[in-house]
C-alpha cells in the first residue's frame, strides 16, 4: 500500500486554546495511539490533500521535527460542519509485526456482457473492511466483470487471500448484474406483437436501464469503477 508522509510538530500543550491557536494558524490538531501513550502533533491542513480527498486507502509516514518517525493510519477525522475545515485527525500507529483493520476500495475493471443486454449493474460493497499486517495491505480489490451476464454476481469468497482476513461474511454480494425491468416490459411487449425493440441495443437508455451509485447503490450501467 502506498505512504504519504506527513510532517508535523509535536505538542506540548493540548488544551482548548491551544487547539484553537493551532487552527487559527491553518494547523490540524491531530493525536497518535497504538503506542506506549498517546502522541500529540500538530500539522499544516494542506498536507492531507492527498489523504482524505481521495477513494484510495493510504498508510502514513508522519515525521516529527525532533526526529521522531512512525508509521500509521488515520483511524478517524472531524470535519466543521459550516466549512469542512479539518478540525482534527487521529491515527493509529502500525508496527510490522502487529495486524490493522483498514477499509479497502474496490476497483472494477472491463465491461459486463450482462449490462450490454440490458441489464443493471449493481455495485454494493464499494469498500471492503480487512486485518491485515501492514506490508501486506492492498492497495485495491480490482474485479473484472468482464464475465457477468445477467443473473450473475461476484461474492467476497472469490477475494480471498492468505495475506489477510476480509471481515464481511463469504457470501456478502460485492457486484451483481440483474435484469432491468425495462428489459422485462419490452419482452411482455414482443409477445403482445409490438415491434420497434430489438436486442440489447434497443433497450440500453429505456427506463429504468440506467441508474446511478445514487439510487439504491447501483452504478452506472456501462460498468465503470
Amino acid at each position: 500500500m502506498k505512504s504519504i508522509t506527513i510532517k508535523g510538530s509535536e505538542r506540548e500543550s493540548v488544551g482548548k486554546k491551544a487547539t484553537k491557536a493551532l487552527r487559527n494558524a491553518g494547523k490540524v490538531p491531530c493525536v497518535v495511539y497504538g503506542g506506549e501513550k498517546p502522541l500529540h502533533f500538530s500539522a499544516d491542513e494542506l498536507a492531507f490533500k492527498n489523504l482524505v480527498y481521495t477513494a484510495k486507502a493510504h498508510t502514513v509516514k508522519v515525521d516529527l521535527d525532533k526526529g521522531d518517525k512512525l508509521k500509521a493510519v488515520m483511524q478517524d477525522i472531524q470535519f466543521h460542519p459550516v466549512t469542512d475545515r479539518i478540525l482534527h485527525v487521529d491515527f493509529y500507529q502500525l508496527f510490522d509485526d502487529k495486524e490493522v483493520t483498514m477499509e479497502i476500495p474496490v476497483r472494477l475493471q472491463g465491461n459486463s456482457p450482462g449490462v450490454r443486454n440490458g441489464g443493471r449493474l449493481l455495485f454494493r460493497n464499494r469498500k471492503l473492511t480487512i486485518t491485515a499486517l501492514p506490508d501486506n495491505l492492498p492497495d485495491f480489490f480490482d474485479i473484472d466483470i468482464s464475465k457477468l451476464k445477467i443473473g450473475d454476481n461476484i461474492l467476497v469468497e472469490s477475494l480471498l487471500n492468505d495475506d489477510f482476513t476480509i471481515l464481511q461474511p463469504d457470501s456478502t454480494v460485492v457486484v451483481q448484474v440483474k435484469t432491468a425491468r425495462a428489459v422485462i416490459e419490452v419482452e411482455e411487449e414482443d409477445e403482445e406483437g409490438v415491434e420497434g425493440v430489438e436486442g440489447a441495443e434497443g433497450v440500453e437508455g429505456a427506463e429504468g436501464g440506467t441508474e446511478t451509485a445514487a439510487e439504491g447503490g447501483e452504478a452506472p450501467a456501462k460498468g465503470a469503477e
